[in-house]
């Protein structure tokens, strides 16, 4: 059982900056996709970005050019910049053994999250 655990959320006013972070624990964590989604109250699971073991990237279209996902060995990364009031949400780490993808439901691990509040 691969356990993933968020940190680094937090208040921020537009324009600013987070970097997220998720610590992987398990064996086999190092092959597998992981990917970043996010969900406001109300709202359905969305896809943020993903990255698999050979650092090939995908963003949704709303976060290219302001957010960077990366990994380390056990760790998966998310670089926010210039954070919009439309960016607020609860964001989790995910992971899967399959290839890259933005499909939330193809992922077999998740996190609890970690909440990102952007005010204007």
């Amino acid at each position: 059982q691969v356990q993933l655990k968020e940190s680094g959320g937090g208040s921020v006013q537009a324009g600013g900056s987070l970097k997220l972070s998720c610590v992987a624990t398990g064996t086999a964590v190092g092959s597998n996709c992981m990917g970043w989604f996010r969900q406001s109250p109300g709202k359905e699971r969305e896809a943020v970005a993903a990255i698999d073991r050979y650092h090939s990237t995908e963003y949704v279209d709303s976060v290219k050019g302001r957010f960077t996902i990366s990994r380390g060995k056990n760790a998966l990364y998310l670089e926010m910049n210039s954070l919009q009031p439309e960016d607020t949400a609860m964001y989790y780490c995910a992971a899967r053994s399959g290839p890259l993808s933005l499909v939330k439901t193809v992922y077999d691990y998740w996190g609890l999250g970690t909440q990102v509040t952007v005010s204007s």
